[in-house]
């Protein structure tokens, strides 16, 4: 079996790398194409029916996506905006989900109010990929995207929480409300727990190992499948576990990994992440047949079933504008000093469209649908699984097109673009007055360290002179043993620096971030010269 389907995953793997180059000629979201790819896949007359095994789908998919997540999402930007990244992860994945299974179960004949909410526990979280791969090309402000980058790694686990309540409800017929009140707290307080202490454990780990750069990342490729996989044996969440966890190990990565393990690992994860996301984008479409099969075997027509998915897709819409506007107004009424600093002009009353309109569904909401069990605990099938499934895929393409396409012409419109243009101005002088800052610091420590222990050695005394001078040392000579050392300190104390930095709300984070990434560079162009 495995030697018929190797050739498959390889073309898939050529098509996605392929797609994505061409997506970024055409400047449009690489999902986009994807989808379309998968779809248009499915008419291949002749092609293998892919099935996959839905209890594997969220252990193989999501603990790697969530964890990358954690690792890149500003967790000083999500303090920042907790209350809003808060209501949006929780309130608004309940309402949201609550809404779908209200509307699905008048609009769709025979669907319960059970399965309602299986379907909207499924389309209710936003996705951080589509998202993110369709804001590269806008210009959005900083808010904005720290909202939706910590809103997509909470809400995934809210909404699959919802989804797994629902799935009882739909396979025992019953749902009582104090045990799922006491299941819901061991779900989030458990999972929480779980992932920090894994995330703790693992740092040890790297920390009193004598650990390398492969060994390093090794580590972290299996350490969101651990922190998952923990959890759901004690019937806790997985998901909130991989979350915690990996914003718990991200914030300490400068005291457990080496500046060669913190750039082969982004650059390995970055490609993991790429290929995981394209392949599951597409595994949709391979499975759509069968799915339009089963629809039909029903004696539902798929014009019908596209209806159903259209109305879907509007009040998930429509719900999340709902949403934007009602925070935007608890905050004019409850917190008028912040509605005040903030100068609610006209062009703040659009941002809600915005932020209604980058609810783009991708990955997650395809691994919860694919998980969906193919069988009730009776034995019977499970009801309306290909409708769920085909719904699910219609959400997605018509997010990615409709709003994905459409959201920088909505940016251009209602200019909304302009606070980005004045954060970039911020940031360019954040960068410059943090450089002086670090020059300045590194200077009085060298001072201090060479005066105190290497007065006299001449490489010591050459690094004092090329930091007054600032000039660019082209020979390596002079790194001995002594000089090496010094240099690894100088780094030390510049990652010291830009940490306590970071402290200071005036920079932002991924500036002290593109500031590290530049010392990690530096004492890794060190090691090969």
């Amino acid at each position: 079996m495995l030697h018929h389907l190797l050739p498959i995953i390889l073309v898939l793997i050529l098509l996605i790398v392929l797609l994505t180059i061409w997506a970024k000629k055409l400047r449009i979201a690489y999902p986009i194409l994807l989808v379309l790819a998968g779809l248009l896949i499915s008419f291949i007359p002749g092609l293998p029916v892919i099935r996959i095994d839905p209890d594997v789908i969220f252990f193989l998919v999501l603990p790697p996506l969530l964890f990358e997540a954690a690792w890149t999402v500003s967790f000083k930007e999500m303090k920042k905006w907790w209350r809003i990244i808060g209501s949006f992860a929780f309130l608004v994945v309940f309402f949201t989900a609550l809404l779908v299974a209200l509307v699905s179960n008048q609009l769709i004949p025979g669907f319960s109010i059970a399965l309602g909410f299986v379907l909207g526990g499924i389309v209710s979280p936003p996705d951080a990929v589509s998202t993110g791969a369709i804001t590269k090309f806008v210009k959005i402000p900083r808010s904005t995207t720290a909202i939706l980058e910590g809103e997509s790694l909470l809400n995934d686990a809210s909404s699959l929480i919802i989804f797994r309540f629902a799935l009882v409800a739909v396979g025992t017929g019953q749902f009582i409300w104090q045990e799922a009140g006491l299941q819901f707290l061991w779900m989030l307080l458990g999972g929480v727990a779980v992932g920090i202490f894994v995330g703790y454990i693992f740092i040890l780990i790297h920390r009193h190992l004598s650990t390398d750069t492969p060994s390093d990342i090794a580590l972290t490729l299996i350490e969101p499948f651990f922190m998952y996989w923990i959890a759901e044996q004690i019937h806790c969440s997985g998901v909130l576990a991989v979350v915690s966890g990996g914003l718990f190990m991200s914030s300490r990565r400068l005291t457990y990994l080496s500046g060669s393990s913190r750039i082969a690992s982004t650059n390995v994860w970055e490609s993991f992440v790429f290929l995981l996301n394209g392949i599951v984008f597409l595994i949709i479409g391979l499975d759509l047949p069968e799915i339009v099969l089963g629809i039909r075997s029903k004696g539902i027509s798929l014009n019908t079933a596209v209806l159903y998915g259209v109305v879907i897709t509007g009040v998930l819409i429509l719900a999340r504008i709902i949403s934007a506007y009602a925070a935007m107004l608890a905050t004019i009424i409850f917190r008028p000093q912040v509605a005040h600093q903030n100068q609610f002009s006209r062009r703040r009353w659009y941002i809600p469209i915005l932020l209604g309109w980058t609810g783009m569904r991708g990955v997650v909401s395809l691994a919860a649908a694919l998980a969906i069990p193919l069988t009730l605990p009776s034995g019977e099938a499970f009801p309306y699984r290909n409708m769920i499934l085909f719904i699910t895929f219609i959400v997605i393409l018509l997010t990615l097109l409709i709003q994905g396409l459409t959201l920088p012409y909505l940016i251009g419109k209602f200019k909304l673009a302009q606070g980005q243009e004045d954060e970039e101005a911020k940031d360019e002088e954040a960068r410059k007055i943090m450089k002086a800052a670090l020059k300045n610091h590194v200077y009085e420590f060298l001072k201090v360290r060479v005066a105190s222990t290497a007065e006299g050695h001449f490489g010591a005394e050459r690094i004092l002179k090329h930091w007054e001078e600032q000039a660019n040392l082209q020979d390596s000579n002079w790194l001995d043993d002594t000089s090496r050392g010094l240099l690894k300190e100088i780094f030390q104390v510049q990652r010291e620096f830009l940490a306590e930095l970071n402290k200071d709300s005036y920079y932002s984070e991924e500036l002290i971030r593109q500031q590290m990434y530049q010392v990690d560079l530096e004492e890794e162009r060190m090691t090969v010269v």
